[in-house]
């Protein structure tokens, strides 16, 4: 594993910390202390009309990748006929707010602020359920979004069709959808669904045991939480946590919260996690798909299950109920760290195949003919999202320090994890040897990166393994190119002073890397690749899966090393590259040496 790096020394860009860049450009001044007062009357006057129509107040807490859309989709939800309830034995709920009686308390609760015991009218199935207030903390990183989702535009940006109608829809027709800044919305809801980022920042790449959970945020929220809730609402975490944050962490925040405000309520707590994937199918990923849910009490768990039966497609992805949040916690875990260790798994018969005059490829493809391993998946230069890569790290985190056990049970987990966030640099290691193979060397050659996302045909750059690559050319000295038809911007590299978060950004594993501030996706693939010394087919695009060999070496304007990391070249291409001049490496593709001998000695077995 390599060895430690030294924190890179990257200066910090002068800012205006009193306003918020859109991606776009766009410049938004943050609010004032005097803003607060007339945001919150703005709120109170919205939530009692639609109290008056007997509606549930839904709050969500962070409108980023899952948030925006979650919001989105439970400001969509209409009344449906009928209601499931998964806990038979907790009482059912019988009005459009839940039918909830407040515990008694200590504290005076401002009766403008409290749940209706009926609503104006009866409930109508087609209606809809929901009016959500999304919430994000008003810094110059995010506040734009507040703005932007006021005027019906997302604040993600996504392949799916669908997202940015619906948020429009929501806003702007429904009206069933607005965004704040003020924490005070916390206390005119009847649930908050917490969609607060958990990172696990490593200090060494290709060491994860050197790392840690970052839960601060998260702890800061639930407290802010505690403190301003009712307490009849229920407080759904849908971020992906360190198995037993709910009943170690959270519930104990909000106990205590409880506490000192004089209610002697049990809060209502739940998890839930998404399984959320970018692409095309972005909103169905939560909409339409399975759910596993928990709470830490029966009534939790009966309100967590009503509330996603109301928003989600359960009659046809049924809700998976379990008795604990630690269980729920812990099936997402596993399910990621599962799928980061088949592919861990499959880097070490990477290596194996190309020593070994292999192809990888058809090996997994000749496998995939039995039904058991059809999902068998090639790994590319590393796996990449914000999931994989870091949470079988937040499970190993968990057993040590909200468990409070020393012993050392994780082996393969964390090994999973190194593996797949080294993979890119021996990448790096090809386009090596094939710039040497041509008689030049990476200091001295300008490579381009046909991919920046960390998958398929999805603009979602975030950890993925072309970042890891190109670090690790940039510290080799090499001239960086990129083309990415679904990706305008690559904040990892553009902002990596700053994003995504001070001190965090991958830049720290590496030397060189200034430069990366300046380097932009050139949106024309023929721009993008004139002058290139090497091509390396990094992801798994539509736009790349059909490009002629010929046409690689014209835009070029020379032959090139082509590094194939996804399997994208036949052998019939991998042979005209040969023909052309050009040489050829690819991650599993033992068998490439063979054409190539093949092809020199004008032959073709």
């Amino acid at each position: 594993m390599p060895a430690k790096r030294t924190k890179q020394s990257l200066n910090p860009k002068t800012r205006n910390e009193r306003v918020s860049q859109s991606p776009n450009g766009e410049v938004f001044p943050l609010p004032k202390p005097e803003d607060y007062v007339k945001e919150f009357r703005r709120l109170k006057r919205l939530v009692a009309r639609h109290r008056r129509a007997g509606r549930e107040i839904v709050v969500v807490m962070g409108v980023g990748f899952v948030g925006a859309v979650m919001a989105g989709i439970v400001a969509d939800a209409v009344r449906k006929p009928v209601v499931q309830h998964a806990d038979p034995k907790a009482p059912r709920r019988g009005t459009a707010s839940g039918g909830r009686r407040p515990p008694k308390t200590t504290q005076k609760i401002d009766p403008a602020l409290t749940r209706p015991g009926q609503s104006a009218h009866a409930p109508v199935p087609g209606e809809p359920a929901k009016f959500v207030i999304g919430m994000q903390r008003p810094s110059p990183r995010s506040y734009w979004k507040i703005p932007y989702l006021n005027r019906g535009i997302a604040p993600v940006e996504a392949e799916d069709p669908e997202v940015a109608p619906l948020i429009a829809r929501c806003v702007l027709e429904k009206k069933t959808l607005t965004a704040t800044y003020t924490y005070d919305a916390l206390s005119l809801a009847d649930c908050v669904v917490v969609d607060v980022q958990c990172d696990y920042f490593k200090e060494t790449l290709g060491n994860c045991r050197q790392g840690r959970a970052e839960i601060a945020a998260l702890e800061e929220s639930l407290r802010v939480i505690g403190e301003r809730i009712s307490p009849d609402c229920l407080v759904l975490i849908e971020t992906t946590v360190p198995p037993g944050t709910t009943e170690y962490v959270a519930y104990p925040i909000l106990k205590k919260a409880f506490e000192r405000r004089g209610l002697a309520a049990e809060p209502l707590l739940a998890h839930s996690y998404e399984r959320v994937m970018p692409g095309r199918e972005y909103v169905a990923s939560i909409r339409d798909f399975w759910r596993v849910c928990s709470g830490v009490n029966a009534a939790s768990r009966t309100r967590v299950a009503t509330f996603l039966s109301e928003v989600l497609n359960v009659e046809t992805f049924p809700l998976t109920v379990l008795d604990r949040p630690i269980e729920s916690e812990t099936c997402k875990i596993v399910e990621n760290s599962y799928r980061a260790t088949i592919l861990a798994f499959l880097d070490e018969w990477s290596l194996f195949a190309e020593r070994n005059g292999v192809d990888l490829m058809k090996v997994i493809q000749a496998i995939k003919v039995r039904p058991t391993h059809s999902n068998m998946i090639f790994p590319g230069p590393g796996i990449g999202g914000y999931c994989l890569p870091k949470d079988g790290g937040l499970g190993v985190w968990s057993y040590r320090h909200l468990m409070g056990f020393e012993d050392d049970i994780f082996k393969i987990t964390p090994m999973a994890i190194d593996i797949n966030d080294t993979r890119a640099l021996h990448a790096a290691e090809l386009v090596r040897d094939a710039l040497r193979n041509m008689g030049k060397i990476v200091a001295a050659a300008k490579v381009v990166i046909l991919g920046a996302s960390y998958r398929e045909d999805v603009g979602d750059t975030r950890y993925s393994g072309s970042e890891a690559l190109v670090r690790k050319l940039a510290e080799m000295g090499a001239e960086i190119g990129v083309h990415d038809p679904y990706v305008k911007h690559w904040w990892e590299l553009e902002k990596q002073d700053t994003y995504p978060a001070p001190g965090h950004s991958w830049a720290r594993f590496f030397r060189n890397q200034e430069s990366l501030t300046d380097l932009r996706i050139e949106p024309d693939l023929s721009a993008a690749l004139k002058g290139a010394d090497a091509v390396v087919l990094a992801v798994r695009h539509a736009a790349y899966r059909t490009l002629d060999p010929a046409k690689i070496v014209e835009m070029a304007g020379r032959p090139v090393a082509v590094i194939d990391c996804f399997g994208l070249l036949d052998d019939a291409a991998i042979r005209r590259y040969f023909e052309l001049g050009c040489e050829v490496k690819g991650l599993g593709r033992g068998h490439v040496k063979r054409i190539k001998d093949q092809t020199s000695s004008g032959r073709a077995d």
